[in-house]
């Protein structure tokens, strides 16, 4: 059995191992209970080296909670338990990046990104139980220096917070010093930017091909996320006849029945998709010109964008400028958060939510925006009190005094600013007649 005993260095824990091996662990600064404590706990250990059996379960959560990094590796040492994995902070989190190689590429980038800070700032070698919440505080100093905008500061010490909540699940630090780190990603109403109607037509005309003009209105009128969505979608998801189409979401698909979603085929974006849709088709017939076949338009809708390395950004940038416009922040996210502003005026929020792919909450700080039509609608829509005289609408027998009434709202006298974020699809009504039967939407019949 373990025996602990007492020195003029104080108390040690004395055992036989498994392999009848005499061994001591020197214990510093504890009193006799803990001492003996430590030593039932090791003769446990013993016993399970020596059977193979399965630890008994109080020893286990004594390991797992109460057994700090000092005596886990004299522990360790002594061939009781395993080794700690290497702990310095590079290696760590090498070794943590590696274990996660399954997510997606622009994950892994942002994680990478992360993890450069981390050890640029603490550096490379530092021992992660040396690592505290003091050094939390400087690290997000330092990115605010550099300087970061204060949302990416916020991801980057989230990141951080979850690298070293995984050290601590692996029991290779007892407290995570990022815990009680502000990491929530908060909306900034000053990068909104709401993208009219005529605007949106500008852009349209100056897209150099219709695969462009495309992506657009797959983004600004089916509020489809850009680049993953739009390049997602198959002429197969399109339901012409039930006027509706299917989102595939890279993005959440690992949230429960987030891989998809339903989108009304709303008529700005079916007049583009049909016109696609043509150009499609006859694209394909004049490959197909000996055949005898019609073709079948399948496949990605969209074909010559679709290599990683080509940036959307750069090309869209040069559509905002021919189409006279000034460049505004968040290219893509401002064209889906203006749909679904837009939605929200016209459909319930669990409606527009649902077909966004995105929550309540999410719509509300990221997407929703605040435009100067609220206040001009609301101006148009309140009652001004008005005040009467003395007597002035009474019937007799009433005192006569002075009040103040409103008896019903004033109607706007110019009905449109009732129906702000409600336009229709006028600017693309000739193209969208042409092609929208009245039996439901129909892609183009082909001219063989």
């Amino acid at each position: 059995m373990a025996s602990v005993e007492k020195d003029g260095q104080g108390y040690r824990v004395r055992f036989i191992d498994h392999n009848k091996e005499r061994k001591t662990i020197r214990l510093t600064g504890i009193n006799k209970a803990n001492a003996q404590t430590i030593a039932h706990h090791v003769q446990q250990l013993v016993n399970w080296k020596k059977t193979g059996l399965t630890l008994d379960s109080q020893t286990a959560d004594w390991i797992a909670k109460k057994v700090g990094p000092e005596l886990y590796d004299k522990l360790s040492n002594a061939g009781l338990i395993e080794p700690r994995e290497a702990s310095t902070l590079g290696m760590f989190l090498k070794n943590y990046l590696l274990r996660r190689s399954n997510v997606k590429p622009a994950t892994m980038r942002k994680w990478q990104s992360a993890v450069n800070h981390l050890i640029e700032h603490l550096g490379e070698n530092r021992d992660l139980r040396s690592i505290n919440a003091g050094h939390a505080d400087e690290f997000r100093s330092f990115l605010y220096s550099q300087p970061q905008a204060e949302n990416t500061v916020r991801r980057y010490c989230g990141l951080a917070k979850q690298f070293f909540r995984a050290a601590q699940r692996r029991k290779l630090i007892d407290e995570n010093p990022f815990s009680d780190q502000v990491a929530a990603v908060t909306g900034n109403a000053a990068k909104f930017h709401f993208i009219t109607r005529d605007d949106t037509a500008k852009l349209l005309k100056a897209c150099p091909d219709t695969q462009w003009r495309m992506i657009v209105a797959l983004t600004r009128f089916g509020g489809l996320r850009c680049p993953s969505e739009v390049l997602a979608l198959q002429w197969e998801d399109i339901d012409w006849q039930g006027k509706r189409f299917t989102v595939t979401s890279p993005k959440t698909e690992h949230h429960v029945s987030g891989e998809s979603r339903v989108v009304p085929l709303f008529p700005e974006l079916a007049t583009v998709l049909n016109e696609g849709y043509e150009w499609e088709f006859e694209r394909l017939n004049g490959l197909a010109s000996n055949s005898n076949s019609v073709p079948v338009v399948s496949g990605p809708v969209i074909t010559r964008y679709r290599d990683s390395t080509q940036n959307l950004r750069t090309t869209f940038l040069k559509i905002i400028k021919r189409a006279g416009l000034k460049a505004w922040p968040k290219l893509f996210q401002n064209l889906r958060s203006t749909r679904e502003t837009e939605l929200a005026e016209q459909f319930p929020l669990q409606a527009v939510t649902a077909w966004m792919g995105n929550s309540q909450l999410v719509a509300a700080r990221h997407y929703l925006q605040l435009r100067d039509e609220h206040f001009d609608r609301a101006s148009v829509e309140v009652t001004h009190p008005t005040t009467k005289t003395q007597g002035e609408g009474h019937s007799q027998g009433h005192n006569a005094c002075a009040t103040v009434e409103s008896d019903k709202p004033t109607k706007a006298k110019n009905p449109e600013k009732l129906n702000v974020l409600r336009g229709s699809s006028d600017d693309f009504a000739p193209l969208r007649d042409a092609l929208v039967g009245a039996e439901g939407l129909e892609p183009p019949t082909p001219s063989v």
